[in-house]
């Protein structure tokens, strides 16, 4: 709820243009900072997301992402800014890591039951299997491989995606905590499974889409819309066309007809 309340206050920070974040995120004019008071919300929630988890899992996640990040990415970085600020935040963020470290967070526990009745659960899981085994051969047609996958959204600016963004997490704050776990269980183990091309297997590739499944039918239908007109809206015509042409078009159209029969169920 952080993240959500900052995406809509940013333009109202009256800070400096924030010039490295429109270059990453597709070069949108005039992008600022959200507020001063939304930037400490998010900073607070953080850290005490982190002090939530065991150091070493933390340590983790801060050494894959050093390792895939180039050394001179940092320097091109600090070149972009006033030398003085970044090495201040630089030192306060040290003092903050070492309070975080210091006062560990037991996390709350997770329900043991979802708010999904478990009937309607087991229904959504068998919908996945169809969705899935009719889906599968097109997703092994696609390049998982291509850049296309890390650029930006061609003629999206930076708070054209930040709108889909603040959707989508306001959806995941009204999702199931349980189902929510579980889905995030059943992603790391479909990439623990990738291949050289990019593709999960079988049978991980059916329990996200369970997963999924789950998790959209925790919450309200009408936010579930909002997500996908705010995506469909940054995509246009042009992405699904350009995608389609690269695969084999009868396994595209039976996983879109497979994933048509799926969102049925999950609505019901």
């Amino acid at each position: 709820m952080a993240h959500v309340k900052a995406i809509k206050t940013i333009g109202n920070g009256g800070g400096q243009a924030a010039a490295g974040v429109r270059d990453v995120l597709g070069g949108a004019t005039g992008f600022d900072v959200t507020t001063k008071a939304d930037y400490t919300a998010i900073n607070a929630a953080i850290g005490r997301l982190v002090a939530s988890v065991p150091e070493e899992t933390t340590m983790d996640v801060y050494n894959a992402f050093n390792k895939v990040v180039p050394k001179t990415v940092p320097e091109f970085m600090m070149s972009r800014v006033e030398a003085k600020d970044a090495k201040a935040a630089y030192e306060a963020f040290l003092e903050f890591k070492d309070v975080v470290k210091a006062h560990p967070i037991t996390p709350a526990a997770v329900p043991a039951a979802a708010s999904v009745p478990e009937a309607k659960l087991s229904l959504i899981a068998g919908a996945a299997g169809k969705l899935s085994a009719a889906s599968y051969p097109f997703i092994k047609d696609v390049d998982w491989t291509s850049e296309i996958f890390t650029k930006p959204l061609p003629g999206a600016s930076a708070r054209d995606v930040l709108k889909a963004v603040e959707r989508t997490i306001s959806m995941g704050v009204s999702m199931d905590g349980k189902l929510l776990k579980e889905a995030g269980e059943a992603h790391h183990a479909a990439i623990g499974s990738i291949n050289a091309k990019g593709v999960t297997s079988a049978v991980d590739y059916e329990n996200v889409n369970a997963a999924l499944g789950k998790l959209i039918a925790s919450v309200p239908k009408e936010q579930v819309v909002d997500v996908f007109k705010a995506w469909g809206k940054l995509a246009g015509p042009t992405i699904p066309s350009y995608q389609f042409s690269g695969v084999n078009a009868g396994d595209a159209v039976a996983a879109y007809s497979a994933f048509w029969e799926f969102k049925d169920v999950v609505a019901r």
